[in-house]
């Protein structure tokens, strides 16, 4: 029977690979780290005496495409969120603390409740959001809505971090229009913040190696390929570090591996340049961590921190759009982080908890308007080989929605054979 051979165990080929494999198609999945997930994933730090995860990640319940995926390999209830669209912030410069909350509905209500909009901010100022869904195609986020917006620094500023890892000064305002179309402009049943109970792992890759298991896909990690051969526009040899595999007929390939790999195995491929960094820090707390209400996250304005989650026992902190912080030793990052964890769970400053700061310098490709030109279809010009990574073409940013979408669109065309 032809093989599907999926390079790259991340989010996105672990979609690819749980969605063929249930469609009964041979996979085998290769990859060339010890353990699957890639940019989300969870191991044991030692040092803290708990399993932490390499980043913070934060979903909504309008990621139908990451919802699907855990639904496909039975981890839909593994996520955990209010019952309600809200989300928390705490003004670390004036010590302000205030909830977003959308009502359900796509009529938004909510602008003319105090209670639910920002403090100091008018329902004007929200309506001059539609200027986001008219914006051109080469228009950054701060084009939109300059930094003298009410709205730039409390609102826009975070949510262009959240989503884009990117400045609004450089981000594109043509990917945030997207998420906001797909879940704020539809109502808060759209926007309800959703985050993994118990990790990463436990919800996206343990469950997903296991569903391939029992699919009798194949995984190989610890695998890494360092060359594709190719004859009259067909890839017909993978070459890895420790062995040849022939690529029959019939077979395909689908490299789900990061985009300036994928640029050195194919020729003439054009990606988007990488380099937009994440700094994340955990803490581990003497006694479960409680945000106010019982929230499991707050976004933080004034500090260094952008966005604090919390889990038993763990206090986790991420910094998005971390270029020049990612260059400052761990040992400097740690206190500094503290103190925004600290105001924002009201403990004292002293003693400094034991604590891990984890840099991914490359988490994101860097997503201004002129680097979406860069971004690539899934398919190529070989016939056989296509492409995914939440640096394609999806038309979202670089999250897990992004990512699990690439996926499933390359599980999707190799299936039908039909154009992109």
């Amino acid at each position: 029977m032809a093989r599907v051979h999926i390079i790259g165990a991340g989010l996105a080929g672990l979609a690819c690979a749980v969605r063929l494999a249930r469609q009964g198609r041979t996979v085998r999945l290769y990859e060339a780290a010890r353990q699957a997930g890639g940019r989300c994933r969870s191991y044991v730090d030692r040092q803290l005496g708990c399993t932490i995860d390499n980043g913070n990640h934060l979903l909504l319940s309008a990621n139908r495409a990451a919802l699907a995926f855990l639904a496909e390999i039975g981890a839909a209830d593994s996520l955990t969120g209010p019952a309600d669209a809200a989300f928390p912030f705490f003004d670390l410069a004036t010590g302000a603390r205030w909830t977003v909350r959308p009502n359900r509905g796509p009529v938004p209500w909510w602008v003319f409740d105090r209670q639910r909009r920002i403090p100091a901010t008018r329902p004007a100022d929200y309506w001059r959001g539609i200027r986001l869904f008219h914006a051109a195609a080469d228009a950054t986020v701060a084009d939109v809505f300059p930094p003298s917006d009410a709205l730039y620094r409390p609102f826009w500023e975070p949510m262009t971090l959240a989503c884009l890892n990117t400045d609004p000064a450089q981000g594109a305002a043509s990917l945030l229009r997207r998420v906001v179309a797909e879940s704020f402009a539809r109502g808060g049943g759209r926007a309800r913040p959703l985050i993994a109970r118990a990790g990463l792992a436990d919800s996206f890759v343990d469950p997903a190696l296991a569903t391939l298991d029992r699919a009798g896909a194949e995984s190989r990690l610890g695998t890494r390929l360092r060359a594709i051969d190719m004859v009259d526009g067909i890839a017909t040899t993978l070459r890895f570090t420790d062995e040849d595999v022939e690529i029959g007929p019939g077979d395909t390939v689908v490299l789900a591996i990061p985009g300036s790999i994928a640029a050195t195995l194919i020729p003439d491929l054009t990606v988007p340049a990488e380099g937009s960094a994440i700094v994340n820090a955990h803490f581990r707390l003497d006694r479960p961590a409680i945000l106010p209400g019982g929230a499991p996250f707050i976004g933080l304005l004034g500090g260094t921190a952008h966005w604090v989650f919390v889990r038993q026992h763990l206090a986790s902190v991420t910094v998005s759009g971390a270029d020049a912080l990612a260059e400052a030793p761990a040992e400097a990052l740690g206190p500094r982080l503290w103190s925004d964890v600290a105001a924002a769970l009201d403990l004292p400053r002293d003693p400094l908890p034991p604590y891990r700061v984890v840099k991914e310098k490359r988490a994101t490709f860097i997503q201004t308007p002129a680097n979406l030109r860069r971004r690539p279809r899934p398919r190529t010009a070989i016939l056989n080989l296509f492409l995914a990574g939440d640096w394609t073409d999806t038309g979202l940013p670089a999250t897990i929605e992004g990512a699990v979408r690439s996926g499933h669109t390359a599980a999707h065309l190799l299936a039908s054979g039909r154009e992109a």
